[in-house]
């Protein structure tokens, strides 16, 4: 069953056509990779989906409802959480203040902050802080400050805070962009835990060696078309993907 849907979407700039006329599906309970090279529309296509962009026309359904017109906050609040190309987090406090920023916000619905309330709504919230900050590894770091973490640790600490908002899909921007081979590995490793866990996931990713360990299907944009969509075996063997994306080389 599809959990997102986009239908004949359409975004351009001036003369430039950053979205033409894209066509994408993502099963529910998948993990579906988006790839192309630079300038393809990739992350045009995710600000589309978050609301941070609006289309010039065409369709974004998400769990069976129009997402267009509707702000970013709330397509959060129904279930989308994005994980950003550069971490987005508060290098100045610790891991564990990071995650009771989201936390907080979404107590009270609407990402209200009320910090006045009962002494067991917030051990409630610390307690999740720790599930949250243990589920990624990083609980042993709670009271580090957050801008002296590796990019694999402060990749993971925004993960953490995505999931503590439990989505129903999970939209990732590169997310090992930058990192170590180790790093990388381990957060290979961390993703398809998480996948298993039924949390669908979109991902954008250039490192080929990511997509083909992650991806169930991948899509291919290409001046922001998409070119082909298949399974990750199909994809390794479309000369349009070679010619498009990869030069002609072999996958």
């Amino acid at each position: 069953m599809s959990l997102l849907e986009i239908k004949g979407v359409n975004k351009s700039f001036g003369g430039l056509k950053a979205l033409d006329d894209v066509n994408l599906r993502v099963d529910e309970g998948t993990v579906h990779a988006i790839i192309g090279p630079n300038g393809a529309g990739k992350s045009t296509l995710l600000n589309a989906i978050i609301g941070k962009l609006i289309p010039d026309n065409g369709e974004i359904n998400f769990d069976g409802s129009s997402m267009l017109g509707v702000q970013p906050h709330q397509i959060n609040q129904l279930g989308i959480s994005r994980v950003f190309q550069t971490p987005e987090i508060f290098g100045e406090l610790t891991l564990l203040e990071n995650m009771m920023i989201p936390l907080l916000a979404h107590r009270d619905g609407a990402f209200k902050m009320n910090m006045w309330t009962r002494g067991d709504a917030q051990a409630d919230i610390l307690d999740k802080c720790h599930h949250f900050l243990d589920d990624v590894g990083l609980w042993g770091k709670k009271d580090v400050e957050s801008a002296s973490l590796s990019r694999g640790d402060k990749r993971r600490l925004e993960l953490a805070m995505c999931l503590s908002q439990d989505p129903k899909l999970l939209l990732l921007d590169e997310p090992t962009a930058g990192m170590a081979r180790a790093d990388t590995n381990a957060t290979i490793d961390l993703l398809k835990e998480i996948a298993s866990r039924g949390i669908t996931m979109a991902i954008i990713e250039h490192d080929m060696h990511v997509v083909f360990s992650l991806a169930q299907r991948i899509s291919v944009l290409a001046q922001g078309h998409v070119i082909v969509e298949g399974l990750p075996e199909e994809i390794k063997e479309s000369p349009k993907v070679r010619e498009a994306y990869l030069g002609g080389a072999e996958v």
